[in-house]
């Protein structure tokens, strides 16, 4: 049977429209961000969200695993399993906070933490994404629905970015052209045409150069409105190097994650300034986040009237300003303005999937991932 001939997994489920739960941890493995959300044809409401702590070990542990080490099978099911456990728990914390029953939830759409991002290119790639869906199912008592990214590469794609769909299909709006840009760890955009989607790719770094540099001098895991960049200059030349990496020059479907950009790939690249001060190295990774989001805007061929921002980085005061000022006089606005806030995007995305999964209907964009086909991604697992 083909996946377009399949029905519903769970029909009664889809048509009575409870809530899911959308779970996601990226790649500051600061948290785990909860959204509880209504998903129906006419938009996104968002119910009640909760941010759930990752433990100081478990982070440390998970930041090894993402970079090749010794005995990696053994530590990555230890941590999959105590992963799974804290996805569990941080739903349950979640539904007890809103004073919803578990029973009530249609489903959980848990991301899982990344822990190797591999796009396809010269040889195949794959993609790994840890926190044991039978885990979550068995401490919530809710269907799980996860592993969304491997069906896309396994017909083709680069399994990322998978937001860009649910921006189409609920930011999106008739005789509008519009960009929404998230700024995670990894930034990238989903340009929007009128009620379609026309492109969506990573650009690059965002939040993971600028965190990462910012905690290797002492200054704790984030620059609180950009303000230690803000006091720096930008270095022209460094500058130039930066954005002259090939991954900046690629056109089409394109995907990208700390392993490719992470600090011994800014120490390569800083060979030969070492009188660069790290104050203005910050304000120069701010500039290549702001200048490569706005050269991707530029190149395309949807002229945006209007950029909503999402993620962490719509908090960095100093990398708007930045990209406000490379995009001239197109307005830039956080999706605050389109009726759901920043911090929470990602999260109800992905609880838009498990229903999209459940109802049977496709959770990819070929144009975006370059997929051969639209698939219906995640597996399920019930209660």
């Amino acid at each position: 049977m083909s996946q377009s001939a399949l029905t519903p997994l769970l029909p009664e489920v889809v048509s009575r429209n409870p809530p899911y739960v959308g779970l996601m941890s990226g790649t500051s493995v600061d948290a785990i961000d909860c959204a509880l959300v209504h998903c129906d044809e006419a938009g996104v409401t968002l119910e009640a969200t909760h941010r759930h702590p990752i433990p100081d070990a478990m982070r440390r542990a998970l930041k090894d695993l993402s970079r090749p080490g010794i005995d990696e099978i053994q530590r990555m099911g230890e941590l999959d399993c105590a992963l799974g456990q804290l996805f569990g728990e941080a739903t349950l914390e979640l539904l007890d906070d809103a004073g919803v029953e578990a029973a009530g939830v249609a489903a959980i759409g848990c991301h899982g933490q990344t822990v190797r991002h591999v796009p396809p290119g010269e040889d195949p790639g794959f993609t790994v994404q840890i926190g044991d869906p039978n885990t979550i199912a068995e401490i919530s008592g809710i269907t799980t629905v996860a592993d969304f990214r491997r069906r896309d590469m396994a017909c083709g794609g680069q399994g990322a970015p998978l937001a860009p769909a649910f921006h189409a299909a609920f930011f999106s709006a008739a005789n509008i052209d519009r960009a929404i840009v998230n700024l995670g760890g990894i930034a990238n955009i989903s340009l929007l045409r009128g009620n379609s989607l026309h492109a969506g790719y990573d650009t690059g770094p965002a939040n993971t150069l600028l965190d990462h540099w910012h905690a290797r001098h002492g200054r704790g895991p984030i620059d609180n409105g950009g303000e230690w960049a803000a006091g720096g200059r930008v270095l022209p030349d460094l500058l130039h190097d930066l954005m002259s990496d090939p991954f900046f020059a690629r056109r089409g479907p394109r995907s990208t994650g700390v392993e490719y950009f992470n600090l011994e790939w800014l120490d390569t690249k800083l060979q030969g300034y070492s009188g660069a001060g790290p104050r203005d190295v910050q304000a120069t990774l701010a500039e290549l986040t702001a200048a490569t989001v706005a050269r991707a805007l530029r190149d395309s061929d949807v002229a945006a009237g209007e950029i909503y921002v999402c993620g962490g980085g719509v908090h960095n005061l100093h990398l708007m300003q930045r990209l406000q000022s490379h995009v001239g006089g197109t307005p830039v606005a956080s999706t605050d303005t389109l009726g759901l806030p920043p911090d929470w995007v990602e999260a109800a995305g992905f609880a838009w999937l498990a229903r999209q999964r459940l109802a049977a209907q496709p959770g990819n964009e070929p144009r975006v991932t370059g997929a051969k086909g639209r698939r219906i991604l995640g597996g399920v697992y019930l209660p």
